[in-house]
């Protein structure tokens, strides 16, 4: 039962920065540029969690939830990248739909790959 409550506390937090940040990064431009600076920061720190703990921090079965399946998955942000990424498509821009399709890839593998390579400084 407390699984469940961790999870719940930690997608809240993690919805309620999703909204903040995202606001933040979008500005005027036709590009999702907030769905894209979440995606990387949550890449990067979902590997920089999960490989730390992998190696020399002892992380409670409680924090886990909290971070990584309640904070983190309500702040990674893949099924509104599908969704503009798809509306892109349907709007005829072709450049920005490559575009958004190839940076989100390529730079959250990048975070991913960074957070690995941060956690072996701990």
């Amino acid at each position: 039962m407390y699984a469940i409550l961790y999870v719940g506390l930690g997608g809240f937090i993690g919805a309620v920065f999703r909204f903040i940040l995202s606001t933040a990064l979008q500005g005027p431009s036709r590009v999702p540029l907030g769905t894209l600076g979440v995606n990387i920061l949550g890449s990067f720190t979902l590997s920089f969690i999960t490989y730390s703990a992998e190696k020399s921090i002892v992380l409670p079965e409680s924090s886990r939830l909290f971070l990584t399946v309640g904070m983190l998955g309500a702040f990674t942000t893949m099924s509104t990248f599908s969704l503009e990424t798809f509306r892109l498509v349907e709007e005829n821009q072709n450049f920005l739909f490559l575009a958004n399709l190839a940076l989100n890839n390529i730079l959250c593998l990048a975070g991913i790959y960074l957070g690995k390579l941060a956690s072996s400084l701990i």
